[in-house]
């Protein structure tokens, strides 16, 4: 990488103190845009302080062309935006020309989430599993009792250590986008799960001995901090049995969390706490799929719906 983009991704880990992931998509979207500039171009001395709006809108129009979604293009022109107002801050350029660059609009869904039916089937056939008293099936219960229970994200479940947890006072502490921490409270069916798989937990410890993790929770039968793979394989494996071919992940979990607190009447601003979200608009999404629900009760229930 050129040495601006090298001090500006440094400038992002050391301090903003921003995610390895989140600096790497940086990396990722600002590599691609050095190299189109090159051929737009077509000058192997080309500067950053020529690159204009006309530019920037080219580049984009590219990404449209390879059929990359709005989501996508609209995170790589967040991402020039942050680099142009960097140089811009250190007298590097002139301008941000990424200001004057209009951001695709990006279309509102509805996330896919479980209905309370689904959520106790999954939850009452993981109890039967974890009964048994496999490693796997107890870590299964109580990752998905966590995630439910909390909101999580897959890397804040991940990252949370045993320091973390405190199950007297039922409630964890993670760390969510831009390292933040929060501490969020943990249902009792959640802390009786944790509980159980803790049990696992030292069972691994005494039997690996001191190549084990000691320090995070969530470990394998080997005794590593279980990985990002291992965890969404083991609960789309199980959300698959609850609805097959509906692509649920862990992160439908979240959505599930979000959309029953709001169904039941929880307020807005609470739930954005709880999620970590940095804007109310990011947690407002959810009020769509409660409004949806709304609807379909009313077209099923009304005379004249």
């Amino acid at each position: 990488m050129p040495d601006l983009l090298t001090a500006f991704l440094t400038h992002l880990a050391k301090e903003r103190d921003l995610s390895p992931h989140t600096v790497a998509a940086y990396e990722r979207d600002l590599g691609e845009l050095q190299e189109f500039l090159g051929r737009h171009y077509g000058d192997p001395n080309w500067q950053w302080g020529q690159v204009d709006r006309l530019a920037l809108r080219a580049w984009m129009a590219q990404l449209a062309r390879r059929g990359l979604a709005k989501r996508s293009i609209a995170r790589a022109l967040s991402a020039a935006r942050s680099f142009f107002k960097f140089l811009h801050a250190n007298e590097l350029v002139a301008g941000n020309p990424a200001r004057a660059v209009g951001s695709p609009k990006i279309e509102k869904y509805l996330p896919g989430h479980l209905d309370r039916r689904q959520v106790d089937t999954l939850l009452q056939a993981l109890q039967t599993r974890a009964q048994e008293g496999r490693h796997r099936d107890v870590m299964a219960l109580a990752m998905i009792e966590l995630f439910y229970s909390c909101g999580l994200r897959l890397s804040e479940l991940r990252g949370i250590n045993r320091a973390d947890l405190d199950l007297l006072a039922g409630q964890v502490k993670v760390r969510g986008k831009g390292r933040k921490e929060r501490v969020l409270p943990v249902g009792s069916h959640a802390q009786r799960a944790l509980r159980e798989f803790e049990r696992k937990r030292d069972e691994v410890i005494a039997k690996v001995g001191p190549a084990a993790d000691r320090q995070a929770f969530f470990l394998s039968d080997r005794g590593k901090r279980a990985s990002l793979s291992t965890i969404q394989k083991a609960i789309t494996g199980w959300l698959a049995q609850v609805d097959e071919g509906a692509g649920l992940s862990t992160h439908s979990l979240r959505h599930t969390f979000a959309t029953h607190l709001l169904d039941a009447g929880a307020d807005l601003r609470a739930v954005q706490e709880l999620l970590g979200h940095a804007s109310v608009s990011t947690t407002q999404i959810y009020t769509h799929t409660s409004v949806e629900r709304l609807k379909q009760v009313h077209r099923q229930a009304h005379p004249r719906a």
